[in-house]
C-alpha cells in the first residue's frame, strides 16, 4: 500500500503533487489546507483523510483529529503535535486508539521518528515557495515494514 501524506498547503495545491501521488492508495493531509477544495482536487487523485489546522475554518466540517487504518496500521492525524511532549488530547488518543502512526505538520519541517514502538511523522511543508523554506511531502509504503520516502517540491 501506498499513502501520500501533505500537510500546510495553506491554499495551493502544488502542480506536482498529483504526479507524485499518481497511483497512491490514499491520501492523508495533517492540517492548513487553506481551502476546502484543495482536499476536493487530492480526491480526484485517490481518497483523503484530512484534519483542521490552526488556521482553517472550522466551519468547512473537518475534525481537528481523525483515526483511520490502512494497510494494517492505525493512523492519527492531527496538525500540531509535540513528539517530546504530548498534549493531553494526544496521550488520550494513544491510549484509546493505539496508533502505529501519528502523522501531523504545522512545523513546515519535515520529520519523522519512532518513540515507544510508534512512528510521528511530518511530511514537511508543501504550500507556495517561500524564500528559506523547504517544500517537501512523504510517500509511505507499507510491507511488511513501513517505509518513507520524503520528496521535496523544488
Amino acid at each position: 500500500m501506498r499513502i501520500g501524506i501533505l500537510s500546510d498547503t495553506h491554499g495551493h495545491l502544488d502542480p506536482a503533487i498529483r504526479d507524485l501521488f499518481k497511483g497512491v492508495d490514499h491520501i492523508l493531509h495533517a492540517g492548513d489546507f487553506g481551502f476546502a477544495s484543495i482536499l476536493l482536487e487530492l480526491e480526484d487523485i485517490a481518497p483523503v483523510t484530512a484534519v483542521l489546522g490552526n488556521t482553517d475554518d472550522p466551519g468547512t466540517g473537518y475534525k481537528e483529529l481523525e483515526v483511520v487504518s490502512l494497510g494494517g496500521r492505525t493512523f492519527v492525524l492531527h496538525h500540531i503535535v509535540d513528539p517530546a511532549h504530548l498534549s493531553e488530547r494526544m496521550q488520550l488518543a494513544c491510549l484509546h486508539h493505539s496508533p502505529d502512526v501519528i502523522v501531523y505538520g504545522h512545523t513546515h519541517q519535515a520529520h519523522h521518528e519512532v518513540r515507544d514502538g510508534r512512528l510521528y511523522l511530518n511530511p514537511g511543508y508543501a504550500g507556495r515557495r517561500k524564500q528559506d523554506e523547504r517544500r517537501s511531502v512523504a510517500i509511505l509504503r507499507i510491507e511488511d515494514e513501513v517505509e518513507i520516502d520524503f520528496i521535496d517540491l523544488e
